[in-house]
């Protein structure tokens, strides 16, 4: 067996790799070249080229953008250029650092990418100036790197999900190099610092190599960095425990600090060919520890050393913008004068405002340029996942209601046989926080194990290099890895508890404004859409506790963007498979399924179920009773499996108990057919609605959350004032499964008290019925404190309509 490849000194001294004085003077060209247009973004309406002296027109009326981490992008993008030419890397580059727009614009306009998606913004001297008026400028693009940005992934300023991203775009992607900046302030959150982990999950064989540079320029907007002001022994240890192996470079002179990047690039990437080579050729199984690069430089270094008296460079000052009343104070802009001919714009672009060819030396071409990579517009990529026929999964339903099956489990065989049926293209991947076996989706092992690349013991089990199920006790983990691997040109399912998914409640919300962004975009192609299987549910958590049961993530995401996102609550077995199989194939939407993965109550046979599901919401003629002569005299409206079973088994109440009423059962399974039309593209007319549930007719509606987000959902419908929800009212506790919903007025017998109450004239008629129900709640208090159980006519409750 070949030797597993030696870890490297970490050192920045020059050696093998050593540049010729001409190749250092093409790179820092390069670099100036990025600089200069960086600051001219910030500063510059018109005068592009400093054609003439600055004049106060000349400068935008408001300033915005970030200058201080952009002189170390440019280095690094440039160094990359290097490295990707002359090895013809596959490569892209995840840009951690908050508002570093201003030099990944000029890097993407530099190369000529940006001027193939923007062919308005030319590579000349008009070109440059567009480049610069659009910058932070209403009409314009953002002040960060962000969809609008030729060969970005990330939104720059997520702050803590760069490096996740990173390993998710180079799973299953064995050719791919995946460059990471990571900025020193990014790098004290909680999501940053969990992914230094990623590595132990990293397959050599059949994964892409990612390649972190710790940026370490010192500061965050007003204050020190914790990394930075680490002895750099301390440092080194952190990141040798994290198992990387560093290699440091530091300085503030350019023509030192280019020789010790590009040395530290090609250690770092020779290293990374080696343990490629030697688990793929020779079948080492140890887990390489991977090189990443310390890189120190000053914050906003190259720019003013002071202004007004206090120091700038290298210091928190040049954060933002350095130099802030220029159009109004005569020294700033003579300062920003100098600045910007520091640079020697004479030197790097031709009369016209072209790059000369000493500052594209370096520059790769065509698909290897870092804003041109295919992977970075993932829609490029994207083939669609083979779907089995559901009917290879469904569940029979001869009668609603007379058998039970665990949704999740039967969903588990359904993404069982996708994982199979991927295994030579490897593009679907399953994410979870340690919890595929408790959400019942074990099928998937037979398909593939989980990808792990730390030690194992003999009492592990699934646990192999390659694996396509990716757990790790972090939703933030999770999340940035399906995040990168599907804007990348993959498919994925993240399955989490539905309580604890809020903890990626921000990182959901970037990802959605990245969609609605790019759908805009007519060069962005579509990618699979993010889906969320939330189960473990708040109805079903009665053993774990109060802790365990929150239903608010769907509330969170129906305040986003509506042409992005979608949420189903599919309330049977069938229904799920349905939801999920359209899940999969649809492009550019966050879809949030809740389904539950106790027993549940088979109600819809897959061929109703298909039909339930397209129209999203419809009535259930079988569970009512109407007979089309009249009217209905109430609606039992649900939207989840057990708030559709405490519905059904309430309209069973009502049959034996008042039977003179006629009462109609709807079923929603995608809430957002509850907007308007004009609200969302799934919701329905008044029309549509009110021929569902009736204009003036008493509604009692048993919601699956909180009930409120129901009321928001239709207030402005006909009948919203006949509307009555039920639902989580955060009355939570470690209990019986009937007592969740009796806590909370969701249970059937509160159900048909609700509809006594409400349909006109009933009160007085049903009285008694009225009484028995409430006798059966306070009988139930009784029952479980005293023997630990349900009542027997709820465990043994099945529908008899």
């Amino acid at each position: 067996m070949a030797p597993h490849p030696q870890p490297f000194a970490p050192s920045a001294e020059p050696g093998a790799h050593d540049l010729t004085d001409r190749d250092v003077a093409a790179l820092d060209a390069h670099w100036r070249a990025a600089n200069y247009l960086s600051v001219g973004q910030i500063y510059l309406l018109s005068n592009p080229l400093l054609a003439v002296p600055l004049e106060p027109e000349h400068i935008k009326p408001r300033l915005l953008g970030h200058w201080g981490t952009s002189p170390g992008l440019n280095l690094v993008h440039t160094h990359l250029n290097r490295v990707v030419k002359a090895r013809d890397l596959d490569a892209i580059c995840v840009w951690g650092p908050g508002h570093g727009g201003p030099a990944v614009l000029a890097n993407s306009w530099l190369e000529g990418s940006y001027r193939e998606v923007y062919p308005d913004v030319s590579r000349d001297a008009a070109g440059m100036e567009a480049l610069f008026r659009q910058f932070s400028f209403p009409g314009g693009v953002p002040s960060h790197v962000a969809p609008e940005t030729p060969g970005s992934i990330h939104e720059g300023g997520e702050l803590g999900y760069s490096l996740a991203h990173a390993y998710g775009a180079a799973l299953d992607n064995p050719g791919l190099l995946v460059a990471c900046v990571v900025g020193d302030g990014e790098a004290e959150t909680g999501p940053l610092a969990t992914s230094w982990h990623a590595n132990k999950f990293l397959d050599p064989v059949h994964d892409g190599a990612v390649l972190p540079i710790l940026h370490l320029n010192g500061y965050k907007i007003a204050n020190p960095t914790v990394l930075a002001r680490l002895p750099e022994e301390e440092l080194d240890r952190l990141l040798r425990g994290y198992g990387h192996e560093p290699l440091y470079v530091t300085g503030d002179d350019p023509a030192q600090v280019h020789r010790a990047m590009a040395h530290a690039m090609d250690r770092a990437l020779d290293h990374i060919a080696v343990a490629q080579r030697v688990a793929r050729e020779d079948g080492v199984t140890d887990r390489p520890h991977w090189p990443v690069i310390v890189l120190r430089t000053p914050k906003g270094w190259t720019g003013p050393a002071e202004v007004d008296g206090v120091p700038v460079e290298g210091t928190w000052r040049s954060h933002q913008v350095p130099l802030s009343q220029v159009r109004d104070n005569p020294e700033h802009l003579r300062q920003l004068e100098d600045w910007l001919r520091s640079y020697r714009p004479e030197e790097l672009f031709d009369e016209h405002g072209g790059p000369r060819p000493e500052v594209l030396a370096c520059v790769p071409e065509g698909e290897r340029r870092l804003g041109a990579n295919p992977h970075t517009n993932g829609g490029l990529l994207l083939r669609s996942l083979p779907m089995p026929p559901l009917e290879h999964f469904a569940v029979p339903v001869d009668k609603p209601g007379a058998a039970l099956h665990e949704p999740t489990r039967i969903l588990g065989r359904f993404l069982a046989q996708i994982m199979a049926d991927t295994a030579g293209s490897r593009n679907f991947r399953v994410v979870g926080p340690d919890e595929t076996d408790s959400n019942r989706l074990e099928a998937l092992y037979a398909a593939t194990g989980k990808a792990w690349q730390a030690l194992t013991l003999d009492t592990d089990e699934h646990l192999v290099p390659g694996g396509r199920v990716m757990e790790v006790l972090s939703e933030h983990l999770c999340q940035g890895w399906l995040e990168g691997y599907l804007l990348t040109g993959r498919h994925g399912v993240f399955s989490c508890y539905e309580a604890f998914v809020h903890i990626v409640d921000s990182m959901v919300n970037q990802h959605i404004k990245w969609l609605r962004t790019s759908r805009a975009l007519p060069w962005r192609r579509p990618v699979a859409s993010l889906n969320y299987l939330l189960t473990s549910h708040v109805w079903r958590q009665d053993h774990n506790g109060f802790s365990h049961q929150d239903p608010g993530f769907v509330d969170h995401v129906l305040n986003k963007s509506p042409e992005v996102v979608r949420v189903y609550l599919p309330p049977d077995a069938n229904t799920l498979l349905s939801v999920a199989d359209h899940a999969l194939r649809s492009r550019d939407y966050v879809n949030v399924i809740v389904a539950g993965k106790q027993p549940c109550f088979d109600w819809l046979g897959m061929d109703e179920a298909r039909a339930h599901c397209a129209r999203g919401a419809g009535v259930w003629d079988w569970a009512g009773t109407e007979t089309g002569e009249r009217e209905p005299d109430v609606v039992l409206g649900c939207a989840g499996d057990v708030p559709t079973q405490e519905t059904l088994a309430a309209a069973d109440l009502i049959r034996r108990h008042l039977p003179e009423l006629t009462v109609r059962v709807v079923n929603v399974v995608d809430m957002t057919r509850l907007l308007p039309q004009g609200e969302h593209p799934h919701g329905m007319t008044d029309a549509e609605y009110d021929a569902l549930f009736t204009p003036d007719k008493p509604v009692v509606f048993a919601y699956h959350g909180y009930p409120w987000l129901i009321h928001r959902l239709t207030y402005r419908r006909t009948g919203h004032a006949h509307l009555h929800v039920r639902g989580y009212k955060e009355r939570g506790a470690t209990t019986t499964p009937f007592d969740m919903v009796v806590r909370n007025d969701l249970d059937r017998y509160r159900l048909v008290m609700d509809v006594i109450d409400r349909v006109p004239g009933l009160g007085v008629r049903a009285a008694s019925v009225r009484q028995t129900m409430a006798d059966v709640r306070t009988r139930h208090h009784a029952w479980i404190r005293e023997h630990g159980v349900d009542l027997p006519e709820v465990v043994d409750w099945s529908w008899s309509g």
